[in-house]
C-alpha cells in the first residue's frame, strides 16, 4: 500500500467538524503531506475564522454547513478526493440529556456524509468513532455504535469504483476539548480539589498525534467496512490526578464525587465477539466487516465459531501507565 504522502500529494481533502481538536491536528499534518487543498466543513464561523488566522495557508478552504442538513453540505464535496468525518456530538452528559440530538448528528449526519461521498465520487472516507461504541451504555456510545453499523451496511452496497468506507475507533484523546485532563489542570492551577468520579476508573490515553496516525493508517490500509483500533496504554483516574497535582504543585487535593450517569469503570475498544474477526498487527487491530447478507438460510446455518471466544480489549487489560510514566507523557505533550 502506498504511504499517505504519496496518496495525498496534490489531492483535495475534506474534514467534517474540522475546527475541533482532531481537525486542527489533522490539518497541520496534511499540509505537510503536500495536499492541494483542505476543506474545513463545520457550522461554527467563529472557530473557522480563528483557524483561518492560525494557519494562514491558501490551501485551507472553509465551508459553513451542518452534516444534519444534506443540502448544506453536498456542494462542499464536489471535486473532493478523500473525506475524514470527525463531526459529532461527543460529550456523554450532553448526549444523555439530548439523545435525539446525538441521533441527528452522529447517525443521520454521518449517513448524509456517506451519501455526499457517493454522489460526488469521493475515493475513500474514514469515519471516527469511540471506545464508547463497544458495549455501549450511554446515548453517545449508542449513537456511535449505530453510526458504525450504518457505515458498514452502506459499505456493503458499494461496487468496484465506488467510495471505500472504513472506520477508526479510539479512546480518550489527551487534552481534547471536554476531556478530563484540561479540567484537572484548571482545578489544580486554581488550588481547587480535583473531582474524581471513581478512583478505580481506567481510561485509554492517546495523543492527538496518535489519533491522526490511526486515521492515516486506516486511510492507507482500509478496505470496505474495516474498523481500525490502535493499541495503547491506559491509566486509572486517581494516578492521573496525582500526576497533575505533582506537576502543577496544586494544593487543593482530591475529592470523590462518584461515577456519573452513563460512565463505565473500564472502557472497551474491542468486544469479545469482535475479537473473533479481528486481525492483529504490532500496533493495531483491524475488525473485518461482517459481510453476511439477508439470505436467511445462510444466516441461520452459518455463523461464527465462538468456541474460542477471545478476551475483549479494554482499558483495564492493556498496559497500565505508572505515576512516573503518565507524568512524563503529560510533560512531553505540553498539556499543563
Amino acid at each position: 500500500m502506498e504511504n499517505s504522502k504519496q496518496v495525498l500529494t496534490g489531492k483535495i481533502v475534506l474534514i467534517t467538524g474540522g475546527t475541533g481538536s482532531f481537525g486542527h491536528a489533522a490539518t497541520s499534518k496534511f499540509l505537510k503531506l503536500g495536499v492541494k487543498e483542505i476543506r474545513i466543513l463545520s457550522r461554527d464561523e467563529k472557530k473557522q475564522d480563528d483557524m483561518r488566522k492560525e494557519f494562514d495557508d491558501d490551501r485551507l478552504k472553509f465551508y459553513i454547513g451542518d452534516i444534519r442538513d444534506y443540502a448544506s453540505i453536498h456542494g462542499a464535496f464536489r471535486g473532493v478526493d478523500y473525506v475524514f468525518n470527525a463531526a459529532a456530538l461527543k460529550q456523554v452528559p450532553s448526549c444523555e440529556f439530548y439523545p435525539l440530538e446525538a441521533v441527528k448528528t452522529n447517525i443521520i449526519g454521518s449517513d448524509n456524509v456517506v451519501t455526499a461521498c457517493v454522489e460526488n465520487k469521493v475515493k475513500k472516507a474514514v469515519f471516527l468513532s469511540t471506545d464508547k461504541a463497544a458495549y455501549p451504555i450511554n446515548a453517545m456510545g449508542m449513537s456511535k455504535a449505530l453510526m458504525e453499523k450504518n457505515i458498514i451496511a452502506r459499505s456493503r452496497q458499494m461496487i468496484t469504483g465506488d467510495t471505500v468506507f472504513c472506520l477508526t475507533r479510539y479512546g480518550n484523546v489527551m487534552g481534547s476539548r471536554g476531556s478530563v485532563i484540561p479540567l484537572f489542570v484548571e482545578q489544580a492551577h486554581n488550588n481547587r480539589p480535583l473531582t474524581i468520579t471513581n478512583p478505580r476508573m481506567t481510561r485509554f490515553m492517546m495523543s492527538l498525534d496518535d489519533a491522526v496516525e490511526l486515521v492515516l493508517y486506516a486511510f492507507e490500509n482500509g478496505q470496505q467496512g474495516d474498523t481500525f483500533i490502535k493499541k495503547g496504554p491506559a491509566v486509572d483516574i486517581e494516578t492521573l490526578a496525582d500526576a497533575i497535582i505533582d506537576l502543577t504543585k496544586g494544593k487543593g487535593g482530591k475529592t470523590y464525587i462518584g461515577t456519573r450517569h452513563g460512565e463505565k469503570v473500564d472502557e472497551v475498544l474491542i468486544t469479545s465477539e469482535e475479537m473473533l474477526r479481528a486481525e492483529e498487527y504490532p500496533d493495531f487491530f483491524c475488525i473485518k466487516a461482517d459481510n453476511r447478507d439477508l439470505n436467511y438460510d445462510k444466516y441461520v446455518s452459518q455463523g461464527y465459531d465462538d468456541d474460542g471466544l477471545e478476551k475483549m480489549y479494554t482499558s483495564q487489560n492493556t498496559k497500565q501507565l505508572s505515576l512516573t510514566e503518565i507524568k512524563n507523557l503529560l510533560q512531553e505533550l505540553h498539556l499543563l
